[in-house]
């Protein structure tokens, strides 16, 4: 991703986008149209952390997947009567064209009949088989270490690194979200969200929690 993005793009109001992913995706179904793909994609947000859990939580706005940006034609690849919109800085870009691309991170996949959002990828740095974390790229890791499957095969991210992006700005969902994945972690997962919150995000308020029991 290049450090600026490109003119044009146009802004959705919150009223609008709230109604255009009213029909987002489950993660099951993107998993049935993913089977076989060889890029390493995940599952990642509150739906990872749901899919840890074993059960829905509470309602989604949205549903993100990850993939390196290597792997994405090959995402994209499986969704051809759909279109891939381009997102940043609260912008939408219709078409995803390659310049967009490489300056933007998120992609939205979207029905170009009704106009509706069905998921969100994210497009990842990495290093062939190596992701690297994007807000801080000292944090690199092979992608097994940072997908697990569900008993139903639906790759997921890790909760440890799911939580660990949703400490940047939290929100009342992403507390909530913490507190019930909480007594669900290990001593190790604990530990190692610890240790990179500590790091990333110092004085964090989720510390506490996790220095306990």
């Amino acid at each position: 991703m290049t450090g600026s993005v490109p003119p044009g793009g146009a802004i959705l109001d919150a009223d609008e986008l709230e109604a255009r992913w009213a029909h987002a995706w489950r993660p099951e179904q993107v998993a049935e149209r993913l089977a076989g793909v060889g890029a390493p994609w995940c599952v990642v947000a509150g739906w990872a952390l749901d899919l840890f859990r074993g059960g829905q939580s509470r309602p989604h706005g949205d549903l993100e997947i990850a993939v390196p940006s290597a792997g994405f034609t090959e995402v994209r690849d499986r969704f051809p009567e759909y279109e891939f919109d381009a997102v940043g800085s609260g912008r939408v870009w219709a078409g995803a064209r390659a310049e967009v691309l490489a300056a933007t991170h998120q992609t939205w996949l979207r029905d170009p009949v009704s106009g509706r959002f069905l998921f969100d990828v994210f497009r990842e740095p990495h290093d062939g088989g190596t992701w690297i974390c994007r807000r801080d790229e000292s944090l690199r890791l092979p992608y097994d270490a940072i997908i697990e499957r569900t008993t139903d095969g639906i790759p997921c991210l890790v909760p440890e690194l799911a939580l660990l992006f949703k400490a940047k700005a939290t929100r009342p969902k992403d507390h909530a979200d913490f507190d019930g994945v909480l007594p669900l972690l290990s001593r190790a997962r604990r530990d190692v969200l610890r240790g990179r919150l500590a790091r990333m995000h110092p004085g964090h308020p989720w510390l506490t929690k996790l220095a306990g029991r």
